[in-house]
């Protein structure tokens, strides 16, 4: 018999495609991070999560958040002297909306805090977190490492999302905690006056806050997106970083000029104030709709433009 026969027809000493070793299905082995066990996916989302939560800088840009109801707070107990109403509030007084009502009930101080930090502080937390996750990697040497393991950019880059928008939901109920804590220890709190003049109970106005709260976070997941797609595009965490608060200044100003009212609908910020509504009697959702479905829309657009350069770009660092 020759060589060549007795080693079948595979040419692997007698072994066939049909007659696997023993120990073995016959298909590939898989490692013990293959992408398709869920348990390794859950791995990946808890650990960038973690990390993200982790960093110095996450901790600071959540102190800075919450300073900002403290400092809202003291100036207006100041202002007041702990009664009456304050000078100003809302469109007319040239403050957040609902100022003026926070000397009569402390809770006030989490829909003030909220419109205070949404149109600045809490983006710009939010594109600097956005901003780093992907170029942050790439700057630092390390993405490479993360694609060393078989998770694939696909599941990284879903797990870097999802860091991102973990990050928007606990800054945003760590502007509404603080905001909480100050006003129920500066101000009197109970019965809520909504903006339809209704009166709802404290726990009720409690449960509108959280989800005030909600609607906040939600109102930043277009821009998280947008913030990734741009940290996709450089290797450079910092630039990154700048260019996505960059934008973030460019869109507000041109929400803000009246001759470019045709496109306002179609910036993502433009229905971020739409929260106010929560706290009507009934809560009305025709703005908020709105503002879930652009948010939902600049998440699907830039999140596929960010999968789209993430899985075609050439990892060198």
């Amino acid at each position: 018999m020759s060589q060549a026969e007795a080693a079948g027809p595979t040419g692997t000493s007698g072994q066939s495609p049909r007659n696997p070793p023993a120990g073995t299905t016959g298909q590939r082995p898989r490692s013990p991070g293959n992408p398709r066990n869920p348990l390794w996916t859950l791995g990946i989302l808890r650990s960038e999560i973690t990390t993200t939560l982790r960093r110095h800088r996450t901790y600071a840009l959540l102190a800075v958040l919450a300073a900002v109801p403290v400092l809202i707070g003291i100036a207006v107990r100041i202002e007041t002297g702990g009664g009456g109403s304050g000078s100003g509030g809302g469109p007319d007084g040239g403050g957040p909306a609902f100022l003026t009502q926070v000397t009569n009930n402390g809770l006030f101080l989490v829909f003030v805090a909220l419109a205070a930090t949404l149109p600045v502080f809490l983006p710009m937390a939010v594109g600097v977190v956005a901003g780093d996750a992907i170029a942050g990697e790439a700057s630092g040497g390390t993405l490479r490492y993360l694609l060393v393991a078989p998770a694939g950019r696909t599941r990284l880059l879903l797990a870097k999302y999802a860091s991102v928008l973990t990050f928007c939901l606990v800054a945003t109920f760590v502007v509404a905690a603080s905001a909480l804590a100050v006003g129920a220890l500066l101000f009197p709190v109970g019965e809520v006056t909504t903006i339809s003049g209704t009166r709802i109970s404290f726990g009720e106005g409690l449960v509108r806050a959280a989800l005030t709260a909600a609607v906040v976070a939600a109102s930043l997941v277009g821009f998280a997106a947008l913030g990734l797609f741009v940290s996709t595009l450089t290797d450079s965490g910092i630039g990154a970083m700048a260019a996505t608060v960059g934008l973030l200044i460019t869109v507000q100003i041109l929400d803000s000029i009246p001759q470019l009212s045709g496109i306002h609908p179609y910036l993502f910020p433009h229905y971020w104030m739409s929260f106010a509504d929560v706290l009507r009697e009934p809560v009305h959702w025709e703005e908020l709709s709105k503002n879930f479905q652009l948010q939902g829309l600049y998440a699907a657009v830039f999140g596929s433009a960010a999968w789209a350069r993430f899985t075609a770009k050439d990892i060198t660092a």
